[in-house]
């Protein structure tokens, strides 16, 4: 079988607790083949870890790499290299948020490699960052 992992299951892998949930959500993810995941996901637990659960965000990007690198785990339509790069973009600080490092993926695994911001912070390596004047 394969399918999307939710954030609660990222959530309750990395955390483990409750047991019993953080014990079904490593059995899914160590064990199940075919498994993806989102870059809303990998964003949302990313928040959620290191606001809700305060968790250092080294700490948090170092695991959601290690998930995001298991065999069996795919980034739904981004390239895993890209969030890897990305999450790492998000680790010396709290200057780039997980949603924008995600962002910032999702535009270098298209061809045009372009995102529209108003941010003048966006990470820019390897994409054109345009403000947008509307």
């Amino acid at each position: 079988m394969s399918g999307l992992i939710d954030t609660n299951i990222i959530v309750r892998y990395l955390i483990r607790q409750p047991e019993h949930l953080a014990a079904e959500a490593r059995e899914l993810i160590e064990h199940e083949a075919g498994l993806q995941v989102t870059d809303a996901a990998l964003a949302e637990a990313g928040y959620v870890l290191t606001r809700f659960y305060r968790m250092p965000r080294e700490v948090v990007v170092d695991n959601l790499i290690a998930l995001i690198q298991r065999q069996n785990i795919e980034a739904f339509r981004l390239e895993k290299d890209a969030v890897v790069r990305a999450l790492l973009l998000c680790r010396p600080s709290g200057r780039v948020s997980f949603a924008d490092a995600l962002i910032w993926a999702a535009a270098r695994s298209t061809e045009e490699k372009v995102v529209y911001t108003q941010d003048a912070r966006f990470p820019r390596d390897g994409i054109e960052v345009r403000r947008s004047r509307f």
